[in-house]
């Protein structure tokens, strides 16, 4: 294994002390792995809380700002963050109305999310959750009872984010979280395997020629392992997953994500195809985002992530957002 670290044990605090250097903008607890945004908690603003195992960045703290969240609990490598930090991030982004906590569905997340919203609602601040379950590959895998939360987790953000700046109550903000998760479905595909700084070798083995259709954020299997082929067909197969699954027409924002090890080049060879199919199906390719955005460490290959828009969402996209990973508008 070949790494830029000093210590499998110091990754996660050694990472958030590279982020508090490099973005002011941010107000971060590397002790207790809380990323807040500095002006945090706003008065009168509900505050948007989220957070999963490191290893996905940019997501989550990077996307910690104006206009999306106001912060992040990141756990250790591929671990959920405990309830201790859930609650520091909860309480310090209260201002009064409220707080969101936008989950991805895997267990660990889910039971620790859960009780910290317990908690803080015992202390006063009113909590609302939404779970995010977009991956239309495996129904159940590993980490999840149901489907995983994969790249809608961004849409969720930036959109639930972009209305709660406006001031809007948090039974509006959970409204709008929830309809954007049930509009968006997300496919994965590795080339790679994942290789986690603590195990020190590849999570799984790919052959030369192989590839695995499905795959989930954490190396997780999917729906099958296939032979390596053009990439055209290879988006052909994660686009008919969500077609399947909601077919797409109209107006519709698409995410294509790097996986982390995966070069721009060919994410915009993948675009393409994406683009090629959404033409096919009748779909405006509306808004578009292309590169890493929910990453599994070092693993190559991409996911491919579909949102039909409304004309609300499509306003709460384009709103103005500044976070270290995200920005435009401002």
């Amino acid at each position: 294994m070949k790494k830029l670290i000093n210590s499998v044990d110091t990754v996660v605090t050694d990472a958030l002390r590279g982020l508090a250097a490099a973005h002011p903008s941010l107000r971060v607890n590397v002790a207790d792995k809380v990323v807040f945004r500095a002006d945090a908690p706003r008065p009168g603003k509900v505050g948007l809380v989220s957070g999963g195992g490191s290893g996905h960045e940019p997501l989550h703290a990077g996307f910690v700002g104006y206009g999306m969240l106001d912060a992040a609990c990141p756990g250790e490598v591929f671990t959920s963050p405990v309830p201790d930090q859930l609650i520091e991030a909860t309480n310090g982004v209260d201002g009064g109305a409220g707080v969101l906590h936008i989950v991805k569905n895997y267990t660990g997340d889910v039971l620790n999310f859960q009780m910290a919203a317990e908690l803080s609602g015992d202390e006063g601040v009113e909590v609302a959750t939404v779970l995010v379950n977009d991956d239309v590959a495996v129904q159940d895998s590993l980490y999840t009872a149901g489907r995983r939360g994969t790249g809608a987790t961004l849409f969720v953000e930036k959109i639930a984010g972009a209305l709660a700046e406006t001031g809007a109550p948090l039974a509006d903000v959970a409204r709008v979280a929830r309809e954007v998760n049930d509009r968006s479905r997300s496919f994965g595909v590795a080339l790679s395997s994942v290789t986690v700084p603590a195990a020190g070798k590849p999570t799984f083995e790919l052959g030369e020629g192989e590839i695995e259709l499905g795959i989930g954020i954490h190396g997780e299997p999917g729906r099958t392992r296939a032979p390596l082929r053009e990439a055209r067909e290879i988006v052909r197969t994660a686009m008919d997953a969500v077609n399947d699954d909601l077919p797409l027409s109209g107006d519709t924002l698409v995410l294509v994500n790097g996986m982390g090890g995966t070069p721009l080049l060919e994410l915009y060879i993948v675009f393409a195809e994406v683009a090629a199919y959404l033409e096919e199906k009748g779909a405006t390719l509306s808004r578009r985002l292309v590169g890493n955005y929910v990453t599994s460490l070092d693993m190559q290959g991409f996911s491919v992530t579909t949102c039909s828009l409304t004309d609300e969402l499509t306003r709460l996209w384009d709103a103005p957002v500044e976070t270290p990973a995200l920005r435009w508008g401002r």
